[in-house]
């Protein structure tokens, strides 16, 4: 009834008083701006732990871009690792030098100097990270379908996982990923700002950016659930359905012996899955009313900072595959190194 009274008064107002209302609200409008820069609030202002944590994260990216560097280069120039299970890991080895790169060094310099970013670094960082993070999920789904091959199409293995289906897996991935974080940083950067520049994180994220507009961000956070949704539902439903399978097989199998070398061959896999994908469940999918960016932070920080270091060790550990093949390089160096000596 209020609504309808709304409506009839709104009907009788006078063009004049029309005008002079959307007068105000095109001038109301004006007034919200995009910053020309925007400054991270990151975890501390206190100096003396400000250095500490630059120099514990300065470590960790290190160890980060060593370990997977090495691993790239370990399985490209061994023979025995070109398969496509190592295709596969070789580009989760990229993908996480290139998110951990497109966030870790800025956090670095934030450390230190507190610098501020114009928007269009702000932009190309948000879309960075959307798109290897959203293609990280899609290279898990292959690796799990590529050990269903394996495990459950073992005489057709070599049809299923092809080179060419590798590569289609892989073009997907970053295809994927880069349209959907394009839409996000589009629809992100048309809404209106209230002139605060100050981001509650400590790198440019979709949640603590909407907090900052003044309009209406519930189609922005729609779109946030939908597409991020969609897309590690899709691709957890492949890793589970594989999984299923390859369970249902395994326990098949009469020799407990040949279970646990079958079951050991995707632990290092089902690992990586499971601490991947919670901590991103965690921080998109949760509900808003729990939402907190402080906790987030910290979900934020193991998921792209510490689990890009751990994922080479994790795909390493036990992996005699990777071990020879390690021991051999550093054995070929190593005759390297004596053949100099000794040639000079």
């Amino acid at each position: 009834m209020d609504s309808l009274v709304t409506q009839v008064k709104s009907c009788m107002l006078t063009p004049s008083i029309l005008d002079e209302k959307n007068k105000k609200g095109k001038t109301l409008k004006s007034n919200y701006s995009m910053p020309t820069e925007y400054l991270l609030v990151g975890f501390t202002d206190y100096p003396p732990l400000s250095v500490t944590l630059f120099l514990v994260f300065l470590i960790i990216y290190t160890l980060t871009m060593v370990g997977n560097t090495g691993f790239i280069i370990l399985v490209n120039i061994t023979s025995s690792l070109q398969t496509p299970m190592y295709y596969f890991l070789s580009n989760l080895s990229f993908l996480d030098i290139s998110y951990s790169t497109a966030i870790t060094p800025k956090m670095l310099v934030n450390f230190l100097t507190g610098k501020t970013i114009p928007p269009y670094g702000c932009a190309l960082q948000m879309f960075l990270f959307g798109c290897f993070a959203d293609a990280e999920c899609l290279i898990l789904a292959a690796m799990a379908y590529n050990h269903y091959a394996a495990i459950c199409k073992l005489l057709s293995y070599c049809t299923l996982t092809s080179r060419r289906i590798s590569i289609c897996f892989t073009v997907l991935a970053y295809f994927r990923g880069s349209v959907t974080s394009v839409v996000h940083v589009c629809l992100t950067f048309t809404l209106p700002f209230c002139g605060s520049n100050v981001v509650n994180h400590f790198f440019y994220d979709i949640p603590p950016l909407l907090a900052l507009s003044c309009a209406d961000t519930h189609v922005n956070e729609l779109l946030l659930f939908v597409l991020c949704g969609f897309n590690q539902s899709s691709t957890f439903g492949v890793i589970f359905t594989s999984y299923v399978c390859i369970l249902i097989t395994v326990l098949s199998i009469k020799p407990s012996g040949d279970r646990s070398r079958t079951f050991s061959t995707c632990a290092s896999h089902f690992m990586a899955v499971t601490l991947f994908y919670g901590s991103l469940l965690f921080t998109y999918l949760g509900p808003p009313t729990s939402y907190s960016l402080n906790s987030d932070k910290i979900v934020a920080v193991f998921y792209m900072v510490v689990f890009p270091m751990f994922n080479p060790i994790i795909h390493s550990f036990r992996n005699k595959d990777v071990n020879n093949a390690l021991k051999k390089a550093m054995r070929r160096k190593l005759d390297f190194q004596m053949n100099e000596s000794l040639s000079h």
